[in-house]
């Protein structure tokens, strides 16, 4: 048998780079005709050359390891594995990139890869099916599947999105309105997805190392100039940094977009959803990495109740996109929100020019 190495792809390869880039998955739950049934999981795919590298293992029913629900410090174990900051789990330098949907129990197998470096690239190689500590790649190797080699900082940059920031994120806002209701809805939806939420008329009382604790201060569109300003000088003398944010309109999903992007610190070259605008009856979306992207529009109706209205959802390659919009649902006074797997962004429409409405 010749060496292992003799014939190396890789060096055929060399400068033969696949894109990497990572896109929300599921694997839809159900009931079985036994009665058992299937767990639905939300994940992460690998996506080479725009992709899905799952669509290429044949009749697989596997999750990545990067799934909704794994708890949050194993999760970011996951990705460190991935980005090889972490050794590898197996033998020989081998990593999990699907495993078990049920139990992720090694033995109910899963698809294995050779993750490593040479000089600023990532390569995966050597492909395999596993149900132990050894891979037999003759026997159980996907022969027709890689080597694949990744651009280092490309490669890193997309993982290390789906790390916590170094510095603790101040996911803690204070909201000031006047519509007690609207603001005892708004705050009871942050609160669901994590957000800290706080009602307050002003800052008058608040001692400056609580103020220091919010990342975002929102304002309802009835709080006049003065009331914003007092406020505003009030944060800057307890050396507080905070973003502000204008509420749109009553509407609390909405506001909870707003609110959501405002928390965001993340570099602008570390998002994926950086550009989204609404005129014309069509949306123009900007992303940086193949991405699934939503845009739903919200509008209040005669009665002031709120309406929403999906109008795209979908995976974009990255780049800029145009996607029509449908005109009698974002008529008048209505707002787009866009979101991806980690990100959001908001846009109040603008009617074509032959139905734009009087301005008010």
């Amino acid at each position: 048998m010749p060496p292992e190495h003799e014939h190396d792809p890789l060096r055929e390869q060399a400068h033969a780079y696949a894109s990497f880039a990572l896109a929300p998955a599921i694997r839809p739950g159900g009931v079985l005709t036994d009665g058992a049934y299937h767990v639905h999981r939300d994940f992460l795919d690998f996506l080479v050359d725009g992709r899905p590298l799952l669509h290429q293992l044949s009749d697989l029913d596997a999750v990545s390891p990067l799934a909704s629900d794994v708890p949050p410090a194993i999760f970011t174990d996951h990705v460190r594995r991935l980005l090889l900051d972490a050794e590898a789990p197996l033998p020989g330098g081998r990593y999990v990139i699907y495993g078990c949907p049920e139990c992720e129990n090694l033995a109910c197998g899963a698809v294995t890869a050779v993750i490593e470096r040479d000089g600023d690239d990532v390569v995966w190689r050597d492909f395999a099916w596993q149900t132990d500590e050894s891979a037999d790649l003759d026997l159980n190797g996907y022969h027709g599947i890689g080597p694949f080699r990744f651009r280092g900082d490309q490669y890193r940059a997309e993982l290390e999105r789906l790390l916590p920031s170094a510095a603790p994120a101040r996911r803690r806002v204070l909201l000031i309105g006047a519509r007690v209701a609207v603001l005892a809805r708004l705050a009871a939806a942050l609160r669901t997805i994590g957000i800290g939420a706080d009602i307050a008329e002003d800052t008058v009382a608040v001692p400056p190392e609580e103020l220091r604790a919010y990342g975002a201060v929102a304002f309802g569109r009835e709080i006049g100039e003065e009331r914003r300003r007092a406020v505003k000088e009030a944060f800057a003398r307890a050396g507080a940094d905070v973003a502000y944010v204008d509420g749109l309109a009553p509407i609390v999903p909405l506001l909870v977009a707003q609110i959501e992007h405002a928390l965001d610190r993340s570099p602008l070259e570390r998002r994926r959803l950086i550009r989204l605008a609404a005129a014309g009856g069509e949306a123009t979306v900007e992303v940086t990495s193949t991405c699934r992207v939503q845009l739903v529009a919200y509008r209040l109706d005669r009665l002031r109740r709120t309406r929403a209205h999906e109008q795209f959802d979908g995976l974009l390659e990255p780049g800029r996109h145009r996607i029509p919009l449908d005109t009698r649902v974002v008529e008048g006074r209505s707002f787009l929100v866009a979101r991806t797997m980690g990100g959001v962004l908001v846009a109040p429409t603008m009617a074509p020019a032959s139905r734009e409405s009087p301005s008010r």
